[in-house]
C-alpha cells in the first residue's frame, strides 16, 4: 500500500470524516434514522485469512434502530479501473460474515448484519466498469436466476462528482478533501483549503487537523510540488505557504504570457499570434474555450488581447477575464 492510501485510511479512521461521508453522499431518509453518535470503527484485526491483505480498507459500523449496519469502505487509488470489483467485494464481505459468525457477533435472532460496500476512487479517468455483480455474469436460463449471487456497491468517483456538481455545497469535510484532490487550478486548491481551515478551527478538532496534516505530508507534493509539505507544522502554516505560492504562480504566468506575446508579436507582427497566446492561457486556466469566447477573441484588437493576457490568473471565472 502506498503512502497516499495509508494517509487516506488514516483520515477515514476519524468519526467526523465517516459522519460527513454518510450525511453528504448517501441518498434517502434512512440516513436520518442512523445513530451517528454510535459510529464505531471495527478493529483492523477483526478478520483472518485474505482480509489481512486489505489494510487499505476501512470498516465501520453504525446503529440503525436496534441493529448494526456495517460500512465497508474500499480505498481504490490506482491508475486503472478494476472491472471485477464486485467479485472482490463479494469475497471480502463473505469473509467478514464468516468472522462475525465465528465470533458470535450476530443479532439476537442470529441473522447477519447488512453491509454497505463503498468504493472510493480518485483516478483521473472516470470509472467505466460495472458496479453490480449481475452485469459481470452471462445471462443464465430463467430458472437459474434466483440462485445467482447479487451484490452492488456504492461508487464515489471523486472526479465525476466534482465535474457533475454533485459534491455537497454545505460544510462537509469529505467534499473539501475531494476538491483538494481534484483541484485543476491554484485558486481551486486555495479555496478548498480555506474551507478546511474554517471548519477545523475548534480546539476539539486538533486530532482531525493532525490527520489532515499527515495526509498533506504525503499527498501535498502531487497537489503543489513547489511547497515543502513535509516541513509544514500545522494547517495555518500550510495555508500561508500555499497563498504565497499562488501569488508567485500568478506573477509568473503574467510575465510569461506578456513576454511571450510581445516577443512573438514582434516576430510575427500580427494580432493572430497574440490571440493564440491568450487562447492557450485560457485553456490552461479554465479548460476548453467555448465558441462564444472564440468569437470574442477573433474580434479583439491587439491592445485588447494584451490586456486580457494579464488576467486569466487574477480571476476565478472565465467570463471575468473580459470584464
Amino acid at each position: 500500500m502506498g503512502e497516499h492510501d495509508t494517509a487516506y485510511k488514516f483520515l477515514f479512521s476519524h468519526r467526523a470524516l465517516m459522519r460527513d461521508l454518510l450525511l453528504g453522499f448517501m441518498e434517502g431518509d434512512w440516513v436520518q434514522e442512523l445513530d451517528l453518535d454510535s459510529l464505531e470503527k471495527v478493529s483492523d484485526g477483526y478478520a483472518t485469512g485474505d482480509l489481512l491483505s486489505r489494510h487499505n480498507d476501512a470498516l465501520w459500523r453504525v446503529r440503525w434502530k436496534r441493529e448494526w449496519i456495517y460500512l465497508y469502505l474500499m480505498l481504490e487509488f490506482q491508475s486503472t479501473v478494476e472491472r471485477f470489483m464486485p467479485v472482490r467485494l463479494l469475497t471480502y464481505i463473505g469473509l467478514l460474515y464468516q468472522d462475525l459468525i465465528r465470533r458470535e457477533e450476530l443479532s439476537q435472532d442470529r441473522r447477519l448484519p447488512p453491509v454497505l460496500p463503498i468504493v472510493l476512487y480518485n483516478g483521473k479517468g472516470r470509472w467505466r466498469a460495472p458496479v453490480a455483480l449481475d452485469n459481470l455474469i452471462q445471462p443464465p436460463p430463467h430458472a437459474v436466476l434466483p440462485y445467482l449471487p447479487r451484490l452492488q456497491f456504492l461508487l464515489l468517483d471523486e472526479g465525476a462528482l466534482l465535474h457533475e456538481g454533485a459534491l455537497p455545497g454545505q460544510r462537509n469535510l469529505v467534499a473539501a478533501i475531494f476538491r483538494l484532490e481534484q483541484s485543476q487550478a491554484p485558486e481551486d486548491l486555495s479555496r478548498a483549503f480555506s474551507h478546511l481551515l474554517e471548519w477545523l478551527k475548534g480546539p476539539e478538532q486538533s486530532e482531525l487537523r493532525q490527520a489532515i496534516l499527515e495526509w498533506l505530508h504525503r499527498r501535498g507534493p502531487s497537489l503543489a510540488p513547489e511547497i515543502s509539505w513535509r516541513e509544514v507544522r500545522n494547517l495555518q502554516e500550510a495555508n500561508t505557504m500555499l497563498e504565497e505560492r499562488i501569488q508567485e504562480w500568478k506573477a509568473q504566468f503574467r510575465r510569461e504570457g506578456l513576454t511571450k506575446g510581445r516577443e512573438e508579436g514582434r516576430e510575427e507582427g500580427s494580432t493572430a499570434e497574440a490571440r493564440n497566446i491568450l487562447r492557450r492561457q485560457l485553456a490552461r486556466r479554465f479548460g476548453t474555450v467555448p465558441e462564444h469566447i472564440d468569437v470574442k477573441l477573433n474580434g479583439a484588437s491587439r491592445e485588447q488581447l494584451e490586456d486580457w493576457i494579464d488576467r486569466p490568473y487574477e480571476v476565478e471565472e472565465l467570463e471575468d477575464v473580459f470584464r
